[in-house]
């Protein structure tokens, strides 16, 4: 390697990101499991969920779920259940003191949020406002 190709191609440098704790955001075992498969299926068992407040849904807010590689700049990394769990800023501002379950049925399955910061919530419990 060349030190012209080392000075074009610097190495990036890592997330600014801060830690936080289990008042930000609470996951449970069967959402722990559920991200870790999902995780392992991918390929990135040392990846980790990003949870996000997006506009949008009947209530004006939902949540947008993804896996990912790691925590980006500005974002708070939650250890939790085994797993870590991602939150921008912002987002952060509408999760705190929430939890992640993940209930395994056919109707109304899936990841859920348990949210004390919602004034209301959809019939269809896929958005909220606060």
């Amino acid at each position: 390697m060349l030190m012209a190709d080392i000075a074009d191609n610097p190495p990036s440098a890592p997330a600014n990101f801060r830690v936080g704790d289990e008042r930000l955001i609470r996951v449970t075992p069967s959402a722990a499991e559920k991200v870790k498969t999902l995780l392992a299926r991918q390929g990135r068992p040392g990846g980790v969920l990003r949870v996000a407040v997006v506009g949008g849904g009947c209530s004006g807010l939902q949540y947008k779920m993804d896996l990912q590689e790691g925590p980006a700049n500005r974002d708070f990394l939650v250890e939790s259940g085994g797993i870590r769990v991602v939150v921008d800023p912002k987002s952060a501002l509408y999760v705190t003191g929430s939890e992640l379950d993940y209930i395994d049925a056919l109707q109304g399955g899936g990841f859920k949020v348990k949210n004390p910061n919602a004034a209301t919530t959809c019939s269809c419990g896929e958005s909220f406002s606060a």
